[in-house]
């Protein structure tokens, strides 16, 4: 098991290699936008009950970037199933159906996290302060493999290219800008309120702005990406499973 899943996810890393360093270059654009428009301009003017508007944003924006980078480096599963046809390979292929949904995830989950980490130097070279702890690390993880499930569920499941692309207006992108990434959901009427705190966006950037500002982590913010993760999961796994019948 262990082995396929090495397999799989070594050829995607082999691919992110050689493309690493347009890869960095690219991931550092929109974060540069966010901590200028937001960090620099916009913050001067907000206030916050702890630290920086700065540091109350950089949490949200690596919630939002992960989702992301996540979601989409799954994406090219659609394309090898609808048009390459490249996908059979893998079906015909002497690994377990589990053994691929886990390496294309854990290959997202690098990608985010490669993300993650540039978003984080770009931080601190701006002036946040943000406490990093190993706990702040597995909430980082937990949403970057939440959000590549969900795109590789989304990649078995639906027909187009256009489709795809209304995954992300009609799902990613309310996320991007509700669950708490730019301004605490408290601000919220309570209606909207408790749909928002259903996604699991919302606890990705309540736990990571606890954890960056030394509080303790919601343990029910954890469980409920935990469980957000098994079952995703398993709906891949099943997703993935049905086209080998």
């Amino acid at each position: 098991m262990l082995h396929d899943v090495w397999t799989v996810f070594w050829r995607d890393w082999i691919v992110l290699k050689r493309r690493l360093a347009k890869f960095i270059v690219s991931r550092m654009v929109a974060p540069l936008l966010y901590l200028v428009a937001f960090g620099w301009g916009l913050g001067r003017s907000i206030s916050v009950s702890s630290g920086t508007y700065l540091d109350f944003l950089v949490p949200g924006i690596l919630a939002l970037n992960s989702m992301n980078i996540s979601f989409n480096s799954v994406i090219p599963v659609h394309a090898e199933r609808i048009y390459h046809k490249s996908l059979e390979e893998y079906l015909v292929a002497p690994i377990r159906p589990a053994a691929f949904v886990i390496g294309k995830v854990l290959a997202a989950v690098l990608r985010g996290l490669l993300s993650s980490a540039i978003i984080l130097v770009l931080a601190y070279v701006f002036g946040a302060k943000l406490l990093l702890t190993p706990l702040f690390l597995l909430v980082l993880v937990l949403n970057c493999a939440i959000f590549a499930e969900i795109g590789f569920i989304a990649a078995m499941k639906i027909g187009t290219y256009e489709e795809m692309g209304q995954v992300n207006t009609y799902v990613l992108l309310p996320m991007s800008f509700l669950c708490g990434t730019f301004f605490s959901t408290g601000a919220l009427p309570d209606l909207v309120r408790f749909f928002i705190e259903l996604l699991p966006l919302t606890h990705t950037s309540l736990l990571l702005r606890s954890l960056a500002g030394g509080e303790a982590a919601s343990v029910l913010s954890v469980g409920v990406l935990v469980l957000y993760a098994l079952v995703c999961f398993w709906l891949a796994n099943r997703a993935f499973s049905q086209l080998t019948r």
